[in-house]
């Protein structure tokens, strides 16, 4: 019996060694398979990345072969560019100091010739006492030659007033060039960069809206400007160069016809601002029955209780209503920020969001500098696009 017991545990044991055995073949085939996927996995993205390096391989010696030469030749070219503009720069500067060397010197002559004609009247004086014995000839002669004196002293203050016209001319011209070479540096920078890192270029440092801006009040030119300028800032935009010139060109003695070229938005995409602007705008109108807006927009305002503030405006809002304000208080103004168009006459002020295509048929008509008829041509427009403040305007 106890043989027999022996015998079925030494086959017991015998069945789990082959068991075992199995288990373990099994697990080692199994890791073996394992191996093989991973070697054929890693073979495959070596593979994959061997083909990415020869395409960047590829791909570099094109930018060394094509860009780059082609990249240098634009660097030289822009170099010789700015080097241009900034020798115009140093000629404008050299001429402003010799002009202004030459007004010094005028304003001495002038003196001089005011203290000679003092000089002279006191010997006119004596000359009178001496002369009535004599008769009326030399009477004549000094006459005559304080006569000519007075048309010398004219003369050099026209030539004075002349050369100070000239030199806020000049002036002008080198605010112009100035701000011509930034925006030249500007584009150079921004084309190195992109060409260099490959990312595309910085679209606020391009020209992307015009502006505009007229008024036929000098004395409200200088606070119409600041205005304007502010409301340009407070929309994220930057000036990038302007231009002014009188309504006759270069001319001296008329309203100033200022053009502003400006980036950091593309027109389409400040059209939606303005018009959620000038909607809030219009909606500041009393709805009293006498002036009410066209649109349906005139609303009344809630009371605010004693000793509280009423909420600000955002600064763009608050930027926008200033311009319109001081555009009010002109008897002919017109003011663009790229899509947006504010026209003031004697009796109205109209606001419009213009398109593209509307923006340059008006500009291929020459009414952007005429009040009267932008405003003409701004009645026609969709009902959507124009806003009548006239009644937000009054007083």
């Amino acid at each position: 019996m106890t043989t027999v017991i022996l015998v079925v545990m030494c086959v017991v044991v015998a069945a789990f060694e082959l068991y075992a055995g199995k288990q373990s073949r099994d697990q080692a085939n199994a890791f073996t398979r394992r191996i093989d996927e991973l070697n054929d996995q890693v073979t495959k993205q070596n593979n994959v990345l061997v083909t990415v390096g020869e395409q960047l391989t590829a791909e570099l010696s094109r930018v060394k072969q094509d860009v780059l030469p082609a990249l240098d030749g634009r660097l030289r070219q822009n170099t010789g560019q700015v080097e241009e503009l900034a020798g115009l720069v140093h000629q404008a500067d050299d001429y402003l100091r010799a002009q202004a060397g030459r007004l010094r010197e005028l304003e001495q002559q002038r003196v001089t010739l005011a203290a000679l004609r003092r000089k002279l009247g006191e010997v006119e004086t004596s000359v009178r006492a001496v002369t009535k014995a004599h008769g009326e000839s030399a009477s004549g002669k000094v006459d005559a030659a304080l006569d000519r004196l007075a048309d010398i002293e004219r003369g050099g203050a026209e030539i004075l007033e002349l050369q100070r016209t000239l030199t806020r001319t000049l002036e002008g011209v080198e605010d112009v060039v100035a701000e011509l070479l930034q925006f030249t540096e500007g584009e150079l920078d921004d084309t190195v960069t992109a060409a260099l890192t490959g990312r595309p270029r910085a679209h606020g440092d391009a020209v992307t809206a015009t502006g505009r801006l007229w008024t036929r009040d000098d004395q409200l030119e200088d606070i119409l400007t600041e205005m304007y300028e502010r409301c340009v800032r407070a929309s994220r935009l930057n000036v990038r160069f302007r231009t002014a010139e009188g309504a006759n060109g270069t001319a001296p003695g008329g309203p100033e016809r200022r053009r502003y070229f400006l980036g950091g938005h593309a027109s389409e995409d400040l059209a939606g601002v303005f018009s959620a602007l000038l909607i809030s705008t219009g909606a500041d109108l009393p709805h009293n029955g006498a002036h009410e807006s066209r649109r349906g927009l005139a609303r009344v305002e809630p009371g605010v209780p004693a000793g509280v503030e009423p909420p600000r405006p955002p600064e763009d809002e608050a930027a926008l209503k200033s311009l319109l304000r001081t555009l009010a208080e002109s008897s002919g103004a017109v003011a663009q920020i790229g899509p947006l168009l504010a026209v003031r006459t004697r009796d109205e002020l109209l606001c419009a969001v213009l398109t593209s295509a509307q923006s340059l048929e008006l500009e291929s008509d020459e009414v952007f500098w005429d009040p009267a008829a932008a405003t003409v041509r701004l009645r026609r427009l969709p009902s959507h696009q124009l806003w009548d403040l006239t009644a937000w305007s009054a007083p």
